[in-house]
């Protein structure tokens, strides 16, 4: 299965989405900050990334926009998953490189097929 990498601020969101993930045999990296999970992509190269917008720091826009800038990370996909819903955060996403945009609380079979959808 997939490598996926998620990179969230939230300890409960973080384990909510290990739980759905590893339930489908996919190993698990995690990230709390865009800083740390540019780092951490650019080491591990994962399959895909779970991405969070609103975090300290780097925000997740910033941190796709540097994901899809670095040559070595450019081709991994990168899905935001976050509480923002407004049309314009959706759109600034997938301006930014994003493959897909999820709002939570995420339904357990859209992750899954929207994961299968990116990474083909």
């Amino acid at each position: 299965m997939a490598r996926v990498l998620i990179v969230d601020d939230s300890p409960t969101e973080t384990y909510k989405l290990t739980s759905m993930l590893e339930k489908h045999g996919h190993v698990v990296l995690s990230a709390e900050t865009g800083e740390d999970g540019v780092s951490v992509a650019k080491k591990e190269l994962p399959d895909v990334v779970l991405m969070d917008i609103v975090m300290p720091g780097l925000n997740g826009f910033q941190a796709t926009r540097q994901l899809r800038k670095s040559e070595e990370t450019a081709n991994i996909p990168v899905i935001i998953v976050t509480t923002k819903d407004q049309e314009t955060d959706r759109v600034w996403g997938m301006r930014q490189g994003a493959k897909a945009y999820l709002t939570k609380p995420i339904e357990e079979k859209v992750l899954m097929d929207t994961i299968s959808e990116v990474i083909g």
